[in-house]
């Protein structure tokens, strides 16, 4: 079990990720890029921007100065907005302690790279260094509130992923390993595209079945591009496929699927982003997955439906008359 661990992103999830480590004891830094609004988080003792209206734990520690917050972490926990992945870390690498493991709560795909976010985090830093990932069906408001919920901590070094089971497990947080890290960070990304999907159907009222059936296909879709790309099949089936993807499409605190929902209503895709100050990661990620399908000649129906919904292709309605009139096949 590591002691002393650092987590870079003062989003929901790094907050989220606060609060477990520092419950097990574990010393806790929390940093952010934004020093006044750390300072202001600090002294509410509480996320107000992410997160308002739940206390952080007293001990969680709030530091703005990159040296000083990296300086003894036995971890480093990288909780940063996808696209943001790579200039947070290339400016943190003077201060990041050499062989220090980082695990990543990240979900996404960078853009023209197509990288996933440990791919990213090793273009950055180095290969001298090990590499994990964090991910299951975690909506921040639940675990904060201490509802119970679970996720696997991925990484082909199944000592290292002990050792974040161990760390990051609590009484009503459960952690499973897994040694399939591409496809643990594959499902996470990707799912979120299926979420926004999920709340066009919403949006336009179209009802429980349609949603099921996008689930259900959404996740075919999910593991063929996945199995591809050299991950496991059985993985989509797990707490990082399949189970993120039901809650991701059935919260209503899920923002990929309030963002469809808005769609659905009738916003445009960027009067939803503006209406919310988070990151809504499956608008950036569809366009990655999409570059990704056609590079590994892999169908992927429902992605590109999503993609040309949120580039003011189509409409919500063309992409269900698309989808829906596509030529019949076989399950």
């Amino acid at each position: 079990m590591f002691k002393r661990a650092t987590i870079i992103g003062d989003g929901a999830m790094g907050s989220v990720c606060g609060m477990l480590l520092c419950s097990n004891g574990v010393t806790t830094t929390l940093w952010g890029y934004d020093a006044a609004q750390l300072a202001r988080f600090a002294a509410a003792g509480e996320n107000t921007k992410f997160l308002p209206g739940y206390p952080l734990p007293a001990a969680l520690r709030f530091e703005a100065d990159d040296a000083k917050a990296l300086k003894e972490a036995q971890l480093l926990v990288s909780a940063v907005p996808c696209q943001f992945v790579r200039s947070v870390w290339q400016r943190l690498k003077p201060n990041v302690p050499p062989g220090v493991p980082i695990v990543s709560v990240t979900k996404g795909i960078e853009n023209k790279t197509l990288l996933r976010p440990t791919e990213i985090l090793q273009e950055a830093l180095g290969t001298n260094r090990d590499y994990a990932a964090l991910s299951g069906p975690t909506i921040a408001d639940e675990l904060m509130r201490g509802l119970p919920a679970t996720a696997t901590a991925a990484c082909r070094d199944q000592s290292l992923a002990e050792r974040i089971q161990e760390t990051f497990t609590t009484p009503m947080f459960r952690v499973y390993t897994n040694m399939d890290l591409a496809g643990v960070e594959l499902a996470g990304a990707m799912k979120n595209v299926i979420a926004i999907a999920a709340g066009c159907i919403d949006g336009i009222g179209a009802g429980d079945n349609a949603k099921a059936a996008l689930i259900a296909r959404g996740l075919a879709e999910i593991s063929r591009l996945g199995q591809a790309m050299g991950a496991h099949e059985s993985t989509f089936a797990g707490l990082s496929g399949l189970g993120d993807l039901v809650t991701t499409c059935i919260s209503p605190k899920g923002r990929n699927r309030s963002f469809g929902e808005q769609i659905g209503r009738g916003m445009t895709a960027q009067e939803a982003i503006q209406s919310t100050h988070s990151v809504i990661e499956g608008v950036t990620t569809c366009q990655s997955v999409v570059q990704l399908a056609a590079r590994y000649h892999v169908e992927m129906p429902i992605t590109e439906a999503v993609f040309a919904v949120v580039s003011g292709k189509l409409h919500v309605k063309e992409a269900i008359v698309g989808l829906m009139s596509r030529s019949l096949k076989a399950e």
